[in-house]
Parts: C-alpha cells; sequence; structure tokens
C-alpha cells in the first residue's frame, strides 16, 4: 500500500481546479509501473514523490500522462507540493521547497495559510521558436479559428512543449473546437506536448482566457495547466505584451470543461512565476498487490 492523494490544483475549493494524482511513497516503482497507474488514474497527470538525488533538492518529482513522461509539469508540481507538505513528507522550515525533476531544480515558494495558501513556482527558463507559414496555417485549420498574426506563434519549451498562440479575445478562445486528431499529428511532427491559446478580456484589465490541448499525451483539453500559462507568460514577454521588468495578472482556465481555475501569473526581471491555490479532495492508499 503506498499513500496516495488527488489534489485540485488553481483553486481552493474542491472539483473547481485541475486535479493532478499524487503517490507520496513512490521508492521502489519501476518506470513502467508509473505508467501504468497513471493510465488508470487517467487523469491529465500523475506524479511521483521520490528522494532526491541532487543534495540541494527536498524531493524528486516524476511526472506521467496517461501515454508519457514529462520532464516538467506546472500544475502537477504545485499540487504535489500541497500534498507533501499536507502529509509531513518533506519537513521544512522555510517558506522555499527545492523540487527535482527532469528539467533540473525548481523553486516552489509557500505563503499564507489555510484556503489563503499560494503555491507559486519559478519557471524554468523558455526557449521560443515561431512558426513557419505553412504551420500557423495547419494551427489555424486545427483551432478552426484565426490567430493573431502580428504576435507570431511559436514553440515555446519549458521542459513541456507548447505551440502557443494569440486569439482575438477571450470570446474567440471559448468558441474554439479543435480538431483534436489533427492536432495529435501536428503536435507529433512539432515534437510539442500541445496546443495552447489565449485571448484578452475586453471589460477587464490584465485578466486573459488560457485553454490548452494535449491530446497526443492522451489529455484532450487540460482544464487548467500551469506550463501551458507559463509558456503563455515567455510569449507575451518575447512579443513585449508585458513589462519584463515587473508584471503581473490573473488567467482564467477550465470554463469549456466546468471548472474555474486563477492562476496568478508573476514577471520579475524577465523571470516568470506561476502559483494558485489547491485543495485536497481524495486522501487514501493505493492497494499494489
Amino acid at each position: 500500500m503506498r499513500a496516495y492523494k488527488v489534489v485540485d490544483a488553481f483553486s481552493s475549493h474542491p472539483f473547481l481546479g485541475n486535479p493532478v494524482a499524487v503517490v507520496l511513497d513512490a521508492e521502489g516503482l519501476s518506470s513502467e509501473q508509473m505508467q501504468s497507474i497513471a493510465r488508470w488514474t487517467n487523469l491529465s497527470e500523475t506524479t511521483f514523490v521520490l528522494p532526491p538525488v541532487d543534495s540541494r533538492a527536498d524531493y524528486r518529482l516524476r511526472i506521467f500522462t496517461p501515454l508519457r513522461e514529462l520532464p516538467f509539469a506546472g500544475h502537477p508540481t504545485l499540487g504535489s507540493v500541497h500534498a507533501i507538505l499536507e502529509a509531513g513528507y518533506v519537513k521544512t522550515s522555510g517558506d522555499v521547497l527545492v523540487q527535482e525533476c527532469g528539467v533540473g531544480l525548481v523553486y516552489v515558494r509557500i505563503s499564507g495559510s489555510g484556503r489563503g495558501k499560494v503555491i507559486a513556482l519559478d519557471m524554468p527558463p523558455a526557449t521560443l521558436t515561431p512558426l513557419a507559414e505553412a504551420q500557423i496555417f495547419e494551427l489555424e485549420n486545427i483551432l478552426g479559428a484565426s490567430v493573431i498574426r502580428q504576435t507570431v506563434p511559436a514553440i515555446v519549451d519549458v521542459g513541456a512543449v507548447w505551440i502557443v498562440a494569440q486569439l482575438s479575445d477571450a470570446d474567440a478562445v471559448l468558441q474554439v473546437t479543435p480538431d483534436l486528431a489533427r492536432s495529435a499529428l501536428f503536435e507529433n511532427q512539432l515534437g510539442a506536448t500541445g496546443v495552447t491559446i489565449f485571448g484578452k478580456h475586453e471589460q477587464e484589465d490584465g485578466l486573459i482566457e488560457v485553454r490548452s490541448f494535449a491530446p497526443s499525451c492522451g489529455v484532450n483539453e487540460d482544464p487548467v495547466c500551469g506550463s501551458g500559462n507559463g509558456s503563455v507568460a515567455y510569449f507575451q514577454l518575447y512579443h513585449s505584451m508585458i513589462d519584463a521588468a515587473g508584471s503581473h495578472y490573473i488567467a482564467n482556465q477550465g470554463r469549456c470543461v466546468s471548472r474555474d481555475g486563477k492562476i496568478f501569473v508573476e514577471v520579475a526581471k524577465g523571470n516568470v512565476s506561476i502559483g494558485g491555490a489547491c485543495v485536497t479532495c481524495v486522501d487514501g492508499h493505493l492497494q499494489m498487490t
């Protein structure tokens, strides 16, 4: 039996965020067993908490979709930290934990308490590759919607690799019905995790709507995506849409799948952090035999 939690990330209320399954005592599990558990939970991600290899880290995390392992993901990191702290798996006297994962070390900050607690992570550095014209045309066919060409859509690699595009506004984002089979082929061709789109809310300054699709990973629509939102922030930095010296905004995500995720995004000196509330929905054990 292994301790197991399901944590809703980017929400302080159960069933409105993005759930991640967390196996807290994963030492001794093989990669094949981890992938099998991830297929069984059928959530966008399942994580496995392990002792660190790097002495600078507090713990090590492996992250699996139903189809593959990821070197990094946002909401699984935040949800796993919530589970680790709640279970007392890691003892800390400060407000920072260091996670070891496929992309290296990720720093996670904790502030507040109770339902007001916010967990935020420093995004890994990003590399951006603008899409070619033919690729943009294919992306528009997949989305069934036009993208803004002035802010050229790009592949944003933060460990997870997102094809990011801006649409005309938030309503356009909410109306998209993508061709998921065609998107999976496109993602595999570009070596991407999925497609993330965003648009601004006209009536609310600084608020954006985000949606993320990753059918090539077995996740048709990710309810609230941390790495996708981090990639959107880097995309906006690249196109000088937000101030690199210091800015912050809130992103909404999940409305089209009956969720209400709130992502707090902060930029300081060109670095991006994303955060939000987390709440435990399931607390128990996995029966392994």
